[in-house]
């Protein structure tokens, strides 16, 4: 649920991508509001795209320190508007809402155990000009004995604007108990487009042939190479929080993203 930042506003933070635009604010936003290390702030303001806010919300997963995003960056749906001006108010009055992280749990073909969270997603990806093919088990039920494609992945309601709906999976908004699993350019069955979950079900992959089709598991930033079996269930017991203003909140970022506004 979103609920009002409040104060939180007594000692922020500055993290910044290495764009020279997201540097050059950093130092303006310090100039103009002063700033405390990370581990000593209540809040922190991040400066980039969409790929500094996801690694700022994995750096401070489970700290309790909300993070505002400002687009400094290529995308930032994940991001509020740049501006020098205001920031006390605006982060006071931001909503703030709680992300819980995927678990990837993945066996390679060695037998070596991996472990990896995602916020936006869990992606199985052929690596090979073969496709991959898959078995599909949702809460320990076989849901698809057999599927063909360039991949498949879990998204959160976070993660289902970005790589799941370049993959045609549906718009999550940020409240909804669901995940949405999404399959990358299915062969056969040729006419399944996945399927929305309760975000409490556990999802098992079974890679086929997987010395023939070599398949890499990704769970944002972390890749693991030529996997044999995957599991994803989220963690609500994890969390990382996120920042909002109110007049530009996650709901109507979904709404024009649907109507292509």
């Amino acid at each position: 649920m979103s609920e009002q930042a409040g104060d939180i506003v007594e000692k922020i933070a500055f993290v910044a991508s290495r764009a020279p635009d997201a540097i050059e604010a950093k130092k303006a936003l310090e100039a103009k509001y002063g700033g405390v290390p990370p581990e000593e702030a209540t809040v922190i303001v991040a400066l980039g795209g969409d790929g500094l806010m996801l690694q700022t919300l994995h750096d401070f997963m489970n700290t309790n320190k909300p993070i505002y995003g400002m687009n400094r960056g290529s995308v930032g749906f994940l991001m509020n508007e740049f501006s020098l001006d205001n920031l006390h108010e605006r982060l006071a009055a931001s909503s703030i809402t709680a992300i819980h992280p995927l678990i990837l749990n993945a066996v390679d073909m060695h037998g070596v155990h991996h472990q990896a969270k995602a916020i936006n997603e869990v992606a199985l990806l052929r690596q090979i000009y073969q496709a991959a093919k898959l078995k599909v088990m949702v809460d320990d039920k076989v849901r698809l004995p057999e599927l063909i494609c360039d991949g498949i992945l879990v998204a959160t309601p976070a993660g289902s604007t970005a790589y799941n709906l370049s993959a045609h999976g549906p718009i999550l908004p940020i409240y909804a108990p669901l995940l949405a699993l999404t399959p990358i350019s299915p062969f056969r069955p040729r006419r399944w487009r996945g399927a929305l979950l309760p975000n409490r079900s556990r999802v098992e992959i079974e890679i086929l042939e997987p010395e023939k089709r070599p398949v890499s598991a990704v769970a944002d930033h972390t890749e693991i190479r030529r996997v044999k079996n995957v599991k994803v269930h989220e963690d609500g017991k994890q969390k990382s929080l996120i920042l909002f203003d109110r007049d530009h909140s996650w709901d109507e970022r979904i709404l024009n993203e649907q109507f292509g506004a």
